[in-house]
């Protein structure tokens, strides 16, 4: 089996085969932090953190950075209005947005570049970009990327100059000698943040902040760029003319884009993405409050990340309903791992639902279909142990080979199996209450077993003895 992608490049899948054997150089296009991160933003976040963490459960070397946009017109609104600083108030929302990806179970990138902390390598490139006659100063001491110039303008979108011109969606601007040339430098404002350049005092426009950080971080080609479908146009566009008009070769192998996270509302028509712009945003530390990571991983994953996906309470009781049945057949190998005497090691299910399992995510991460091998693990080993036919070495393997899946997804509960406390604790109040059934004192029997069920802990009575297990 090998692993394919759908390539927005090509629009079709293809095989995976990285620059380097064995390794992986992945950037994906990070916030703007002038607000709290919302779930839109989560949902990009899980389904990268997810990639990232299949593509080194299949054994891939991968260095991952995802870049922090911590200066433009809006953190410089925002903290006009707040009366701070624009990079006290980007730094006080980078500290929350780790604060909230922690609680959505994501893995941290290895490399978080800023733009702030990047503008060496920002003028260098728009340096270039002028000296290989892409670029162009004006008389206010502004740069822009003259798109005429450039070879591949919409090989994402399959658009050309005059597709793009006829949608009338492009403003013009008198400094511009092309309405979709963009800038990659703007020239300070009075009593704007500003950094010296060679054609005055300013800053960095959206899409130079990327290119710039990819060729430092990771070089001139890496393997996958991801991100949102609505970075498409213009965002990763103008990185790829950017990127191209320097190095002369592609900025990357394989493009990904995961699809909106979209509301409807009251009075809607139909659903529009969700977005701090139009205010139809639920923020991550307020769903968190109500729903686990594990829920929150569920609901996203359950979906193939290319598709749209319509935000609703009613999706996150339709995932914690669903995850109870997975949470159980894993409590209940637990409890049976504790104390079994079937002879089925259990190596003809683990041997096919590895094989399903990447099977599914090697079709371009088709998370929804390695759910269903969670689920249909739980319905064989819940028989094999209603059967007493699975043995405790067979119940240990299948949690091992689940606890590998869910380093991918995130989805199963904590792992208790190994706290030799815990069971030493129950064992003796398992004993305390056989003890007290022999003795017919019947009422403290049962007041163990119920103190026990309020904290989450059942007692079960079988033919081979009592056992417990979380609920």
């Amino acid at each position: 089996m090998s692993l394919v992608i759908h390539n927005t490049l090509t629009n079709k899948k293809e095989e995976f085969v990285p620059i380097e054997k064995g390794k992986v150089k992945m950037y994906v296009c990070g916030v703007t932090v002038y607000d709290d991160i919302h779930m839109g933003h989560a949902r990009s976040m899980i389904v990268f953190d997810m990639v990232a963490k299949y593509l080194r459960y299949r054994g891939y070397d991968v260095t991952h950075v995802t870049n922090f946009t911590d200066v433009d017109d809006k953190i410089i609104t925002r903290a006009a209005e707040k009366g701070m600083e624009p990079l006290e108030l980007s730094k006080m929302y980078i500290d929350r947005y780790f604060q909230e990806i922690e609680k959505l179970g994501i893995g941290r990138a290895d490399i978080y570049p800023k733009a702030s902390e990047s503008m060496g390598d920002i003028i260098e490139m728009c340096k270039e970009i002028i000296d290989n006659g892409y670029g162009y100063v004006t008389s206010d001491g502004s740069v822009y990327f003259s798109v005429e110039k450039a070879k591949s303008f919409g090989c994402l979108t399959n658009k050309t100059l005059k597709d793009m011109m006829s949608t009338g969606r492009i403003a013009n601007d008198e400094q511009k000698r092309n309405p979709l040339d963009f800038a990659i430098w703007k020239a300070a404002k009075p009593g704007e943040i500003s950094w010296d350049s060679p054609w005055g005092k300013g800053r960095p426009g959206w899409h130079i902040e990327c290119s710039a950080m990819i060729r430092h971080h990771l070089g001139k080609r890496i393997d996958i760029h991801g991100g949102g479908n609505d970075l498409i146009f213009p965002h990763h566009e103008n990185e790829i003319l950017q990127t191209e008009a320097v190095t002369g070769e592609p900025l990357a192998n394989y493009w990904m884009h995961n699809g909106m996270l979209q509301v409807k509302g009251k009075g809607m028509t139909k659903e529009e993405k969700m977005s701090k712009s139009l205010g139809n945003f639920f923020r991550v530390c307020d769903v968190a409050e109500r729903y686990d990571r594990q829920t929150i991983r569920f609901y996203f994953l359950s979906t193939h990340y290319m598709s749209p996906l319509i935000y609703g309470e009613e999706g996150f009781e339709l995932a914690s309903s669903s995850l109870k049945r997975i949470w159980n057949n894993y409590r209940e190998l637990q409890a049976y791992a504790r104390d079994s005497d079937g002879i089925d090691d259990a190596d003809e299910l683990i041997a096919s639902s590895k094989d399903d399992f990447i099977g599914a995510m090697d079709d371009d991460f088709n998370t929804p279909d390695a759910i269903k091998v969670f689920f249909n693990v739980a319905t064989a080993s819940n028989k094999m142990i209603a059967d007493r036919s699975l043995s405790k070495k067979g119940a240990e393997n299948i949690m091992e080979m689940l606890r590998g899946f869910d380093k991918v997804f995130g989805i199963l509960p904590e792992d208790e199996s190994s706290d030799d406390s815990m069971d030493s604790v129950m064992q003796i109040l398992m004993d305390v209450r056989t003890e007290l059934r022999k003795r017919k004192a019947y009422d403290l029997a049962d007041m163990i077993r119920d103190r026990l069920t309020d904290a989450g802990i059942q007692l079960e009575d079988s033919s081979d003895g009592m056992k417990w297990k979380k609920i």
